[in-house]
This record gives structure tokens, sequence and C-alpha cells, in this order.
């Protein structure tokens, strides 16, 4: 699979250059090695290409598992170039699925990766930033390793959600903050308080890069709310 993200970057991801020409600022702020958490916003589909494109790592992401559970031709690609590209699926039905997530995740960082993780636990569904999931913080500390916050801008433009067609006034941009560590929180991953205030302040710093309006509730209830449906959400 390893093989198949380089092959895919080396590919795609030199043509997304030429022909869409993204930013990218801080690159460096990104360690070039060890566990590094990489906590982004999620405007649109196009964040799986433009967020990873500019990093001389791999960046495995833990994904939706509708992504490898679609029937036919098209349900066939999406699961092996999600697979290839180093998506991990995850349930996001909370409970033992969220434990799961979780475990998956710190497997990823023990092996001194790069875990891609978006905190919101679902695509915005208006360009803003809403209220970040506590399992980012889960991870942080009990892996001890960096978070590296990161925005993604402009995407919801570029590619809005149920469009396949970019719109090309729009340049994709990636930034990513300086690494924040939460030393003084080890020892407290049952703590729920302290997960709280330490997801809080990495949407803080998400919210200071990208300049998104935040709104303090979950993204998913704001979905059902604008469809005018219910859903049972969990802060992990």
């Amino acid at each position: 699979m390893d093989v198949f993200y380089w092959l895919v970057k080396a590919t795609l991801g030199v043509a997304l250059k030429i022909v869409f020409r993204p930013r990218a600022e801080g690159v460096r702020n990104v360690p070039r090695r060890g566990p590094v958490i990489l906590a982004s916003n999620h405007l649109s589909f196009a964040d799986h290409f433009f967020g990873p494109l500019p990093l001389p790592r791999k960046v495995t992401f833990l994904g939706k598992a509708e992504y490898f559970t679609g029937r036919g031709l098209k349900g066939l690609l999406s699961k092996a170039f999600f697979a290839g590209v180093g998506v991990i699926p995850i349930d996001r039905g909370g409970g033992e699925a969220s434990e799961r997530a979780l475990t998956t995740g710190m497997r990823v960082l023990r092996e001194g990766k790069i875990l891609g993780i978006y905190p919101e636990g679902t695509r915005s569904p208006d360009g803003r930033l809403y209220r970040g999931k506590t399992g980012v913080a889960r991870l942080a500390l009990e892996s001890r390793a960096p978070v590296i916050p990161c925005a993604m801008i402009n995407t919801f433009e570029f590619l809005p959600p149920g469009s396949m067609k970019p719109n090309r006034k729009y340049k994709p941009e990636v930034r990513f903050g300086v690494p924040l560590r939460f030393d003084m929180y080890h020892g407290k991953e049952d703590d729920r308080q302290a997960l709280r205030t330490v997801t809080d302040e990495i949407m803080r710093a998400i919210a200071d890069l990208s300049g998104q309006e935040y709104v303090d509730t979950d993204a998913r209830k704001a979905k059902d709310s604008a469809k005018g449906t219910a859903t049972q959400v969990t802060d992990e």
C-alpha cells in the first residue's frame, strides 16, 4: 500500500500541482520523523488530496467506512483508491466504533507515522468551523505526539459538497501551524474536562489559521437540522 501511495502522489499529485497550482504554508512546521497528529478542518472532498500533497511524509487518515462499502464498479474503485492512499475505514456510529477508531489511530502513531484526523467528524455543511470531538485530545495525550493544526483554505468553494467539477476561480491552499504539545495534561486521558480543554485549544489554533467563523455545536447535528432530521452523536 505504501508503494501505491507514493505512485498516486507522483502521478495524480503532480497533475494536481500543474493544473490547479495549490498553495502551501508552514510545511516546515511538520516534523520530518516520529509520530505526528495532523488535525485539520474539513471543507471538501478535495481536502484528502490537497492537504497531504506538499508533505514529504505519508499521511494516514481515518476515513468514514462508507468509502469502503459502496457497490458495483464505483464502490470497488473507491475502496481500492482509499485503501491504496492509506485511508483507514472507521465506523462513525459512536460507542465501541469510536473506541476502535481510537485504537487504530494509536497503532498508526506507535509506528511513528503521521495520523491525519478531522476533529469535526464530518465535512462542514456551510464552510464554518464546528466543535471538535475529543478523540483528537485522547490520541494526543495517550501518544504524547505533537499536534499540528492544519487549515484547508478555499476548498469549500473549489469543490462544494455534491459537486464533481472544480471551480477554477479558487486556488486550494493548506496552512500548517506550529506544533502543539499538551504535557501538562498527560495522565488525564480519562478526564472529560481536560479532553474538552485540549480539543478546544486545537480548534482555536485551526480557526486562527483558517480565519473561519467558529460554531460551538456538532457539525452532524447542524447538517441534520438543515435537513429536518435528528441523529445521535457522541463527543469522540
